[in-house]
């Protein structure tokens, strides 16, 4: 099962590393326990909006990127947690196109093109 306090907390840990700063100084900068950014980090804690917001501040990170790391995480995660179980990764939908062939009468001589476009996009109007 994948845990999402688990990936945020690996995900704030590699930020305040990449600073090269320690625990006691991003949780006295936003004033959080030790001990309670320790197990937000580990995973073993949930963090509110109030105090994710208070560590991305003491970090100067930006909520936004820390959830955009924090998301690709969680799709890496689920990727390889589908191919252990051996569940085969949908394909990506590919819409299916139709051609359609148009000949120009304007005045010159005919010249003919052939538009591929998706099915549902293609909407012949004789005149």
């Amino acid at each position: 099962m994948i845990l999402l306090r688990r990936l945020l907390g690996d995900v704030l840990r590699r930020q305040r590393q990449r600073q090269g700063r320690t625990l006691r100084e991003v949780s006295s900068s936003a004033r959080v326990s030790l001990g309670y950014l320790s197990e937000v980090e580990r995973g073993q804690k949930e963090a509110s909006s109030e105090l994710l917001s208070a560590i991305c501040d003491a970090l100067d990170v930006r909520m936004s990127e820390l959830m955009r790391e924090v998301s690709d995480e969680l799709s890496l995660a689920e990727l390889a947690q589908s191919a252990a179980a051996s569940e085969p990764v949908p394909a990506p939908v590919r819409p299916m196109l139709n051609s359609v062939s148009v000949t120009s009468v304007t005045g010159g001589p005919p010249e003919r093109v052939t538009i591929k476009a998706p099915v549902e996009a293609v909407n012949v109007v004789a005149a």
